[in-house]
């Protein structure tokens, strides 16, 4: 019966990502400028423009050049960058490691904060701390995470230096990695050196898109709670003798976290694509920073290999959320 329903969510998964291909490859098509055009050196001859072309399959139809594309994607070959001079996919790998590590830690922040301020605001409820906590998560979803990124960069990056605001890792640090998960690799090897300079590059650009996030999710956390908190169990619990905090902590927050989970993964897919501009102002070698310079220098292969990418992972995304729901509950694999 999961065999059948886990079929049936991956076959419906490959029309999805067929139209976001469609919709990507159209659009890049019908915005206006040549992306040759800004390859092309001073004095260049018109042979040489349609040498370019041909190179890059610019010169076919639209239909041709779309089938071709598709027929890539089917062999994993997302193309070559006309900037850059090297394979799609190949950038995408390099780059989509630094990215999952900053989005990775950024979540585990914000469901921290999200349940640090949810449990502290439903145990002093209708008290100062609660109207504090409260003013405090408008304020963190009030404000963007780019605007955040700018006001952690001045505050904790140039006025109280106290944390590195550009790149991954310190070029003086020696560190020859065999793949592109710094922080993983660096923790196998015991390289806390190298561990806490990752944490250190990655705190400002963490935070920065952690506290929107955190703000949403308190948000949930909290309503499920004050939910929770007027069921019959927790009355019960009361009647034996456990504090407020304890029945909290042991019995309503079990709970009230199943649709905070929910939302976790949907944000946790949104936050992938969701770090561009975080990246840029940090200057963050993820696949935010690589799509600025893409759309910048009008990279038709490379822009529509990331938004592909994005769409995939977004996808795979709400495919396992999907899955755990129908773990959880054997009857959703009926429908």
């Amino acid at each position: 019966m999961f065999g059948r329903y886990l079929m049936l969510r991956l076959l419906l998964a490959i029309p999805t990502i067929f139209c976001v291909a469609v919709i990507v490859f159209v659009l890049m098509r019908i915005v206006p400028g040549d992306p040759i055009s800004m390859m092309i050196p001073p004095g260049a001859s018109p042979d040489d423009i349609e040498n370019l072309r041909e190179i890059y399959g610019l010169n076919k139809p639209v239909l041709d050049q779309f089938l071709i594309w598709l027929n890539g994607i089917a062999e994993g070959d997302l193309g070559r960058s006309i900037s850059l001079k090297l394979g799609v996919g190949q950038l995408i790998l390099n780059r989509l490691p630094a990215t999952l590590e900053l989005v990775i830690l950024s979540m585990g922040i914000a469901i921290f904060l999200a349940v640090t301020a949810s449990v502290a605001a439903i145990r002093y409820k209708d008290t100062l701390v609660e109207r504090v906590l409260d003013t405090f998560t408008g304020v963190a979803q009030a404000i963007p995470d780019f605007l955040w990124s700018l006001l952690l960069l001045l505050f904790f990056g140039v006025i109280l230096p106290l944390f590195p605001i550009t790149g991954r890792l310190d070029p003086s640090l020696s560190f020859d990695p065999i793949t592109n998960f710094y922080f993983f690799e660096a923790i196998f090897t015991f390289r806390l050196d190298v561990v806490w300079d990752l944490l250190a590059h990655l705190a400002l650009p963490s935070f920065a898109l952690a506290f929107p996030l955190a703000a949403s999710l308190s948000r949930v956390l909290r309503g499920s709670l004050s939910e929770a908190m007027s069921q019959d169990y927790i009355t019960l619990a009361q009647v034996k003798g456990y504090s407020r905090l304890e029945v909290i902590t042991k019995f309503a927050l079990r709970n009230a976290l199943i649709p905070t989970i929910t939302l976790s993964g949907v944000q946790f897919a949104f936050l992938i694509g969701g770090t561009v501009l975080v990246e840029y102002i940090f200057s963050y070698p993820g696949l935010g920073n690589l799509a600025i310079s893409a759309v910048v220098q009008r990279d038709l292969p490379l822009i529509q290999g990331l938004i592909l990418t994005f769409a995939v992972m977004f996808v795979i995304t709400n495919l396992l959320i999907d899955l755990s729901y129908a773990l959880i509950n054997p009857r959703l694999r009926g429908r």
